[in-house]
């Protein structure tokens, strides 16, 4: 009777394990896609693209597109994923991609364009949400086929995950909205001016300082970086935690083939400056072997704001500055577009995305945008009491938007103590002095948290703010 009993359990044993392995092999392990894979998305045109997912271990999986006519395959490995190349080719669509294994899976509307991710905290997140009125005005004419929008769903992770939350979504006045105003403005940009198909992708979080975009390991092995994000203190309306946006926004989207980045961050590191542009150079280059592609990477230098400590804002856009000797990247000057000195999201983001989109246009694509970058400083000569400046990108010299002289200039001798500065405008370089300086050592260009300038070069771009000097700066809070 006991051995009867016996081989009666295990006879049942073994059919209930040939019954789920049926169950789990012909239902729970049909061909499953990542989010970012659908219907409506644009793919990177005339490259190599990576499609992936899960299925059985095993299983044998035949990837069709349309528009070679085409059929690859690939057997998803023993953790259930799989991932494969495939070819694109010119833009255009739309297309089709047909999955086939235990089950099939065809993916609609696909376009083969230009690809980009926007990111950064609320100045690249805002948007009709927030009732900015140029978005507001946009929506009622926002239907465009050729652009394409995923919005990356806020979230965070300890580890890399990869999944996210979001969708491909043809433009238009319900899809645009909430989404990222400068990262809409970029698209419609380029879509009209490389006349091709412009997916973007808007992963951003306002309030967010970099250290959570930026892979944990990166920032535990600088020990500066490392101790200032452990003297953030958390928040209850984002992550300040490193990696942990990085793990669940941008980790996930790292299969995807992009031709570049863009960034608009910097307010919520004011406060620990001095290490900015080791923490963003860091990141940069993060992301660029996280993709296994040196894409190009363009960003917003922070605007005039009333910060809480002297001089925080502009060195926080000094270590941006600096973040320029980063192998392709690009930075735009906005103090010139600013209403509000007092607030902190200017409302401004059309010629924000602009800038930001002929910088693309120019290095990436290499059309002739002219001259598309704010004058940067280049050297300094010291000649009978005046200062003679001269710089990269003002070909063809300056002008001002008002006043008699420019403004936001000030001049030192070696007692250090700064006084305001005459300029005089001479062809493409600028003549700086007071008379009360002898012996000029120093200058000092829009270099306060608030500075608007009033001089721009004949473009209509304005000098990104600078120092000729390396001597303490104040620091102090505001009085309130």
């Amino acid at each position: 009777m006991t051995n009867n009993l016996n081989n009666y359990f295990r006879i049942k044993r073994s059919t209930a394990l040939l019954l789920f392995l049926f169950i789990f092999q012909n239902g729970f392990a049909a061909i499953r896609l990542p989010n970012t894979i659908s219907s409506n998305m644009v793919l990177q045109q005339n490259n190599h693209v990576t499609l992936w997912g899960w299925a059985s271990p095993a299983e044998k999986i035949f990837v069709t597109t349309s528009w070679n006519n085409k059929t690859d395959s690939v057997v998803a490995d023993g953790n259930a994923h799989w991932k494969i190349k495939i070819p694109t080719s010119t833009a255009g669509g739309p297309y089709t991609i047909t999955l086939k294994g235990q089950n099939t899976i065809t993916l609609k509307n696909i376009l083969l364009g230009e690809v980009w991710v926007c990111s950064g905290q609320s100045n690249m997140e805002w948007s009709s949400y927030q009732k900015l009125q140029q978005i507001l005005d946009e929506l009622p004419h926002s239907d465009n086929n050729n652009i394409r929008l995923f919005q990356v769903n806020k979230s965070t992770a300890t580890f890399p995950q990869d999944n996210l939350e979001g969708q491909w979504q043809v433009c238009g006045p319900e899809s645009l909205k909430g989404f990222s105003a400068v990262g809409y403005f970029f698209a419609k940009e380029l879509q009209k001016k490389l006349n091709v198909p412009v997916g973007i992708i808007n992963s951003s979080w306002g309030g967010t300082p970099a250290e959570t975009w930026t892979p944990a390991e990166v920032v535990a092995s600088n020990n500066e970086l490392l101790k200032l994000a452990e003297e953030k203190k958390p928040t209850p309306w984002w992550p300040v935690l490193p990696g942990y946006a990085y793990n669940a926004m941008i980790y996930p989207l790292t299969n995807i083939t992009i031709a570049g980045a863009i960034w608009y961050q910097g307010e919520s590191n004011t406060a620990t400056y001095s290490s900015y542009q080791t923490l963003f150079s860091s990141m940069i280059n993060s992301w660029r072997a996280a993709w296994k592609i040196d894409f190009p990477f363009y960003f917003v230098q922070i605007a005039p704001y009333t910060y809480g400590s002297n001089n925080e804002g502009n060195l926080l856009r000094e270590q941006q500055t600096k973040t320029l000797s980063t192998p392709k990247t690009g930075m735009v000057v906005i103090t010139d577009l600013v209403d509000n000195v007092k607030d902190i999201h200017p409302t401004n983001k059309i010629d924000v995305a602009k800038r930001l989109a002929s910088y693309a246009l120019a290095e990436t694509y290499h059309l002739n945008m002219g001259n598309y970058k704010s004058p940067m400083f280049r050297n300094m000569e010291i000649k009978k009491g005046k200062a003679y400046l001269y710089f990269d990108n003002a070909p063809n010299g300056f002008m001002l938007n008002s006043g008699k002289t420019a403004n936001e200039f000030l001049i030192a001798g070696a007692d250090k103590e700064f006084l305001p500065a005459t300029v005089k405008i001479e062809k493409d370089r600028l003549v700086v002095f007071n008379p009360k300086i002898k012996e000029p050592v120093a200058i000092r260009f829009s270099f306060s948290n608030t500075a608007v300038s009033n001089i721009f070069s004949k473009e209509g771009l304005p000098i990104a703010p600078f120092r000729t000097d390396d001597w303490p700066v104040n620091t102090d809070k505001v009085n309130p």
